[in-house]
Order: C-alpha cells, then structure tokens, then sequence
C-alpha cells in the first residue's frame, strides 16, 4: 500500500467517518480524512441560530455553518456540516431502536442483527458518553409527561439518553471519560442551544471523543474540502478529487490515493458523490439499486406555541430532547428545544393543518385559521422569541415507507431529484403526530396561561414534510440485486469501496439514528482486518459468515464486553 498516497481516505467526519478513521488507525492503516465543512472550537460556534455565517451551510455564499438544508420533491432535509458532522448540530439523543428494526425483510434474514450489533452498542454508548436518563426537569418535561398520560400512554413516556457531559453546571475538569486522554470538559449549563453549537464545551460531540483520540494517533482531518469525484485506478485502489468548499473560480483542485476509501459524507453527500461517479460510468458494478430504499425515518416536526412568551416559565431552558413517549407501536415523538434567541427555524413553521385535505383544502383551511383570529395567528407563528414560547414535537416512525432518489443531470451537474418508492407512501403527514401536537398545544396553555395553538411547518401545508433523520439509499443486501453494500459495508462489485454513514441504514428506525451509525461503524470496523494481516471476512462471491471478532475497546475503560462469537 506504500505507492498510495495514504492506506485509507475516508470521505465525511460525522457518526461513521470519525469511528472509522479512528479504529482503522488502531489497526495500523495510514488514514485521512477529508471534510467539507470548517473546522469549530467552542467559541467558534454561533451564539445564536441568526448568525448565518457561523449557523447555516450555504457555501456559495460563504456561509460555512452547521446547519445544512436540502430540498427533494418528496422531503425537506435538516442535516449537519463541519468536523464532527451533525454530531456538532444534532440533538444529543442516543436510543437503540426496537425489534422492528432489526427484524426487517431488507436485511433480517442476513445475521441476528441484534445480537450481533448489541456489542458495538455498548461501545458506542460509552465512546460518546451515554447518559441513560438525562436529569433536565422544568415544565415542558412535565408537560410532555402530562400529554402522554391524556393520550392514555403514559407507560411508555421516559426521559430520553443522551450524550452530555452534566457534571458541575459551568465547571471545566480534566478528561471524564477516556482516563485522561481526551479533552477537558465543562459542565451542561441547560442553555438549549445544542442543535446551534455547543459554545459551553458539554456536548460529547465526536470532536470530543472519536476525533480527538483519533488525531492523537497521527489522523489528519482536512476541512474545507469537498470530495467532487471518485476513480478506481487500474491496478487497484482510488484516486480521489477534492475541490475547496464554496470556491467559485480558484476551487484549488487536487487529487490524492488511497488503496481502500470510506465513504461517511452522510446520505446527502454520499448520495451525490456515488450518483455522479454512476453517471460518468466510473463504477461500472455498482448496483442499480442505489438510492432505493431511502428513509426519511416516517418523519415530521411540528409542535405547539404560545402567543407571546411567558414571564415565568422558561420554555428553552434544558438540552435539546429531553423527553419520549409513544403514541402507539409505531409512533414514537419527542419534545425538542432550541435555547433563547436561536429562533431562525421559526421561519420554517406555521399553522397545522389538516394532512387529509386536497393542497386547495390545506390553503383553505389555513385561510380559515389565519382569518378567524389574525393577530394570535400572526404572533404565534411568526412572532418574537418563538424559541422561549415554542415546544417543538419530533414525529418518528417504523413503518416501512421510503422515497427513490436518483441522479439527474442539470446545468452539467447531476443533482438528486427523488420519486415515492418501496412500500406505503411516505407520509405528508402522520394523523398520530397531529392528535399528539394538538394535546400538546392544550396542555402548553394551562402552563403558561396564554393563548396557544398548534403548529406545522410550511413544507406540510404543500405536501413536503421536512425530517432531520435523511437515511437509507446505500443499503445493506446479500445480494447486488437486493442493496449497494454487503453485510462488511463493502459496495457490491467494489469491495475496496466502503460505506459507513446513514445511508447504510437498511430501514426506519422510529428513533434518533446517530447512537445506531456508531454501532454499525463499530462493528464494521470490527471486522477489518489490521494492516499487514489476512482479511477475514468472506469474499463478495462467498455466503455470509459471522466472525470471530471483539467489540473495539474504549481508552481508559474496561467495557468487561464479551467478544462477538461466531454462530
């Protein structure tokens, strides 16, 4: 491997790019990593979700944040952009999903997913610092905890895991995870600005652990740089092609090699990249079922708002998600909060409206809200401080509904467009959701006294719902015919060619994906073999075999994890 350039690059610093180049460099392989987004310490980050150039991906424009938005005919995505991926902007919150999950016919009948991966879940747990129950307590929690009881489940609500150092409110201490050799943490002050960037230093993004201990082991992670182009060299191995992000003439185009390449750009950018690579017909094996199967976790947001912020109750204070119920076996919905002054996303919100109607009957029907009481519907939708007057609720789902989406050449470049694929249709809107939005909205204004009302965002009202949870497209299959990647995260045809990142993500998950992308990087990297030795794993012409292969070890932490045994 010395003629390359590096042993291994891997495209994407999120969930799976940071665990992949920090076990591979465990395993001996010369790694580095290329990411588009910047590069943020603490104070780097926005202090509140208006500034623009510090919050929102736009790079054309120079804006270099953390907050991506992409748009398909089908769905309005919420992603993460910077080193850290969206661990830097997602909400903390770390659940392994049901058995509805592991059971599915995508993927099932390959391995017990659940026992195999559960090794890799108590890894991951304790690589990004799991809190099973977080001790945030205020009104919404007890809202969230009054809504589920009116909806007769009150059984399944509980306070949700997540991955924050709580400690000493304000208080920084050495290193409390990895016996010394990570970075010094501060305690959780409950601000709520988690999905804006973590300026306090508690969030355990991946900077904080993967990274970190990663770098530590002579990785190179380079911001800034935009993989535009992926090429299988003759003789094995890749040559891959980065631009500078944002540039509109001098985009300092390079190239480097690697023997094997993984891509974590997230599904977004995985997407893309393999769409185009497809077009220019650079991997001709590659199945033709890329972009099928893509989820968008059976999602919508929504939430309840009042019509001016109260004076003595604070909506904002807590992390991000701090509370879970479900609605039924396949409803599962979450309070989310972002922190006082962070209040950009309202733009994205309006009125709820009733999913059943024609796009005519929406627009009547939101005509009919707006009319009947202008000045409470104008303040509560779009008014002031909607952070501090607004709880927001997260809808997820299992069923077993996805999108297509493919590659469609415009103005010399192929961009994703998507069509409804596999299964149901995926929902426009979930009734369960409303039913849940609607309780909530009852209950917020017995809290704070004032008039509240339910709320949606725009894309619901013309038919596209909007999910921070963009998944599947690459998935698993024990065939070329049945999924883009084998059971090893290796592309069908390519084997030197890995995805590990969402877009392996076989099926709905109804929960926060990030903890479960850790686990199947874990375990994928798990079955690597270290540099120099024999690859164990069977090849691609071979039926599947489960290896013999330990859960990766956490730095300065005895897991006392038994090893992965073979069936």
């Amino acid at each position: 491997m010395t003629r390359f350039d590096h042993d291994v690059i891997v495209v994407g610093s999120g969930f799976g790019g940071s665990v992949s180049a920090l076990r591979l460099a465990e395993k001996g392989y010369r790694v580095h990593v290329f990411e588009a987004g910047r590069r943020f310490e603490d104070d780097d980050f926005a202090k509140t979700s208006w500034d623009a150039r510090r919050y929102i991906w736009a790079p054309a424009l120079k804006c270099f944040g953390v907050q991506r938005i992409h748009k398909l005919p089908d769905v309005m995505i919420l992603a993460g952009a910077g080193v850290g991926g969206g661990s830097l902007n997602y909400a903390n919150t770390l659940y392994k999903p049901g058995a509805a999950f592991f059971g599915d016919t995508q993927w099932a009948g390959i391995t017990d997913w659940d026992a195999e991966l559960s090794p890799h879940y108590e890894t991951a747990k304790r690589m990004l610092g799991v809190v099973e129950e977080n001790p945030c307590e205020g009104p919404v929690e007890q809202l969230m905890r009054d809504v589920a009881n009116d909806l007769g489940v009150g059984a399944s609500f509980r306070k949700t895991p997540v991955g924050v150092f709580f400690g000493e409110s304000g208080k920084t201490v050495d290193d409390p995870y990895f016996g010394g050799e990570g970075p010094a943490r501060t305690g959780c002050t409950e601000c709520g600005n988690c999905m804006v960037g973590c300026r306090v230093g508690a969030k355990n993004t991946l900077v904080k652990n993967y990274i970190a201990l990663a770098e530590k082991l002579g990785v190179f992670f380079e911001p800034l740089r935009t993989v535009v182009d992926l090429e299988p060299l003759p003789d094995g191995g890749y040559r891959v092609t980065t631009e500078r992000s944002g540039a509109w003439v001098k985009k300092d185009r390079r190239t480097a090699t690697a023997a094997q390449v993984v891509l974590a750009a997230g599904t977004w950018g995985t997407q893309t990249l393999l769409h185009r690579v497809k077009a220019a017909g650079r991997l001709p094996r590659m199945s033709d079922t890329l972009g099928v199967l893509t989820r968008t976790n059976s999602e919508e947001l929504g939430g309840a708002a009042t019509v001016k912020a109260p004076d003595n109750v604070d909506l904002s204070k807590g992390v991000a998600i701090t509370t879970s119920f479900h609605v039924d076996e396949t409803t599962h919905v979450e309070n989310v909060r972002y922190g006082a002054g962070s209040n950009a996303m309202g733009l994205l919100t309006t009125l709820l409206v009733n999913g059943d109607n024609s796009a005519a009957g929406k627009a009547k029907e939101f005509l009919g809200l707006f009319l009947r009481q202008p000045l409470n519907a104008s303040r509560t939708a779009w008014g002031p401080r909607w952070s501090e007057r607004t709880v927001i609720a997260l809808v997820m789902q299992t069923l077993d509904n996805s999108i297509t989406v493919s590659g469609r050449r415009r103005f010399g470049k192929v961009r994703l467009t998507s069509s409804q694929g596999h299964g149901e249709p995926n929902p426009k809107w979930i009734p369960q959701g409303h039913k849940s939005i609607r309780a909530m909205a009852a209950r917020l204004s017995e809290v704070t006294g004032g008039k509240t009302m339910a709320g949606g965002t725009w894309g619901e009202v013309f038919g596209i719902p909007l999910t921070a949870h963009f998944l599947g497209g690459v998935v698993i299959g024990d065939s070329p015919e049945r999924g883009v990647i084998d059971a090893y995260h290796r592309v069908w045809g390519h084997p030197d060619l890995h995805v590990v990142d969402g877009s392996a993500i076989s099926a709905n998950l109804g929960v926060n994906p990030s903890l479960t992308i850790t686990a199947q990087a874990e375990r994928a990297m798990a079955c690597w073999p270290g540099a120099g030795e024999r690859d164990e794993r069977p090849t691609q012409d071979e039926p599947y075999r489960r290896l013999d292969v330990a859960a990766a070890r956490v730095p300065g932490v005895d897991l006392g994890l038994p090893a992965v045994r073979s069936a």
